[in-house]
C-alpha cells in the first residue's frame, strides 16, 4: 500500500509552505503527495521539491472546477484541462480529479446525465496519448456537499462505462461513499478497474484514520484484493501534529495479520 498525502491538510500546521510540505512528506516516510488547485502554487518550487525528494505527485484538481452537469461550461473546462494536462506532465502526476458540479435548478437528471458524458468524452479526446487520466469524483451530500450531483459511486461508474474511454476513470473516496451508506464490495463489485485514485478520511469529522468508526483497513484490502493497484490518497483534517499521528493512521489503515 503506498500512502500519498493531500498537503492541503496534512502538514499544513507544519509549514505554510507547500514544496517544504513536500519535504516533511517525505521524511515522515510517505510514498507521494497530491493537493487540490495547481494555479495557486509556486509550480517551481513544487517541481524542484519534488525532484530534490524523489517524491511522487500523485494528482491534482483540473482547473477549472466548474459544472460538467452544464454544456456551457464545456468548452472553458476543456481548455483548462488541456493546460491542466501540461502541468501534470511537467510534474510527473498521473492524475487529474474532476467534479460533476451541483444538481442543476430546472434541467432534469437525465439531461445533466448526458452532459456529464459528453463532457468526459470530448476530455478523453483532450488526454489521448498524454499519460495522464481524469477521474470523476463522487462526493457525499448529506455533510460535505448538499446540492452536488453525483454522490453515487454507481452513478459515477455507469457514467464512466457509457463513456467507455481508458483516459477517464471515477475517485473513489471511501469517506464519502460510508457516509451515504454504501459498501465497498456492493457498489465497486467487478468494476474496480475503474477507480484511478482513491481518498481515505475517517467519520464523524473527515479526520485521521483511526480516530473513527469506519472499517478503513477492511476497505482497503478489499480494494487492492479485487484489482486496484494505485496509492491511497490521505486528504483528512490532521487533528494535531501529522507526523505525529502517522504511525496510527498506517495501523488504521492496515488489517491485522
Amino acid at each position: 500500500m503506498k500512502l500519498s498525502a493531500c498537503i492541503e491538510w496534512l502538514f499544513a500546521e507544519a509549514s505554510p509552505d507547500f514544496a517544504n510540505r513536500i519535504r516533511l512528506a517525505k521524511a515522515a516516510g510517505l510514498d507521494a503527495v497530491e493537493f487540490w488547485f495547481w494555479s495557486n502554487k509556486d509550480l517551481d518550487a513544487i517541481d524542484a521539491a519534488l525532484k530534490e525528494t524523489g517524491m511522487i505527485l500523485s494528482g491534482f484538481v483540473a482547473e477549472p472546477m466548474i459544472a460538467l452537469t452544464d454544456p456551457a461550461n464545456h468548452a472553458a473546462f476543456l481548455a483548462g484541462l488541456a493546460t491542466s494536462m501540461r502541468t501534470a506532465q511537467r510534474l510527473g502526476a498521473k492524475v487529474l480529479i474532476a467534479q460533476a458540479g451541483d444538481d442543476l435548478p430546472g434541467r432534469t437528471r437525465e439531461e445533466q446525465h448526458k452532459a456529464l458524458v459528453d463532457g468526459l468524452r470530448a476530455a478523453a479526446e483532450v488526454l489521448e496519448g498524454s499519460g495522464v487520466r481524469l477521474g470523476v469524483e463522487p462526493l457525499n451530500t448529506l455533510i460535505d456537499h448538499p446540492g452536488y450531483y453525483l454522490s453515487s459511486t454507481r452513478e459515477a461508474l455507469n457514467v464512466v462505462d457509457e463513456v467507455g474511454r481508458p483516459e477517464i476513470g471515477i475517485v473513489y473516496d471511501l469517506y464519502h461513499s460510508y457516509v451515504m451508506g454504501e459498501h465497498i464490495e456492493d457498489v465497486l463489485k467487478q468494476r474496480v478497474s475503474r477507480v484511478i485514485h482513491a481518498h481515505v478520511a475517517d467519520h464523524p469529522g473527515r479526520n485521521d484514520p483511526g480516530l473513527g468508526e469506519i472499517d478503513l483497513g477492511a476497505r482497503i484490502a478489499w480494494l487492492y484484493e479485487n484489482g486496484y493497484t494505485g496509492s491511497i490518497g490521505l486528504e483528512y483534517r490532521p487533528q494535531g501534529d501529522t507526523a505525529a499521528a502517522l504511525e496510527r493512521v498506517r495501523t488504521a489503515l492496515s488489517v491485522a495479520a
